[in-house]
């Protein structure tokens, strides 16, 4: 027996696979569960509408003030893009918008691999540890199969005099392509004694 979300019958509760069972049959400490996840994900979606509600309104009043200066100065912003914090009068708060380039990697990247593993084969014992280290953390996948971003950039910043590496490094940059833009929008607040500005956490990971 098998029930939509919006067609549940009082006394009865539907489970994973879709099934309604009634209540009498089901374990207190499983709708004791079902009442904690139930009520924490309702507040979590809530939260989302709100962040995205926020989002909205702090993007559309900064490109206000954004307007309102370019009219004020008779000047043409030629487009929407461009950082911009703003401020309050004391300085104890500020939000910044900016934009970021969305970076994936095409084929190209499996050549530049291959040329960085030949260079530290060909290094053997004499390659540094911390390089090595820094390839392999480069090259591995996260949970979800991507190529970490900022780890394969960070190999464009070694300074290694070798032409095998300087053409792996030529491959990587080609491999690079620009799949959009993301914007964003931060809020700092000013640290207590100084002019030090700390984030304002808008993720659970890091409240």
């Amino acid at each position: 027996m098998s029930a939509s979300a919006d067609a549940i019958p009082a006394g009865y509760m539907r489970n994973a696979a879709g099934h309604l069972v009634p209540e009498d049959q089901v374990r207190e400490h499983d709708k004791m569960r079902d009442e904690v996840a139930r009520d924490l994900a309702a507040e979590a979606v809530e939260l989302n509408r709100r962040l995205a509600a926020f989002k909205r309104r702090a993007l559309s009043e900064i490109a206000d003030l954004v307007a309102i200066a370019a009219e004020r100065y008779d000047v043409n912003l030629g487009g929407k893009k461009g950082n911009v914090t703003v401020a309050t009068y004391d300085g104890d708060f500020k939000v910044v918008r900016s934009y970021a380039e969305r970076i994936a990697f095409t084929e190209e990247l499996e050549a530049a691999k291959e040329l960085v593993n030949a260079c530290i084969l060909r290094w053997s014992e004499g390659a540094n540890d911390n390089i090595r280290a820094l390839v392999d953390r480069a090259f591995r996948t996260d949970t979800k199969g991507q190529i970490k971003t900022t780890a394969i950039l960070e190999l464009l910043r070694l300074d290694i005099d070798d032409d095998e590496w300087q053409r792996a490094m030529d491959a990587l940059r080609d491999s690079i392509q620009t799949t959009g833009t993301a914007v964003y929008v931060r809020v700092y607040k000013r640290a207590p004694g100084g002019d030090r500005y700390v984030p304002v956490p808008l993720d659970l990971a890091a409240v």
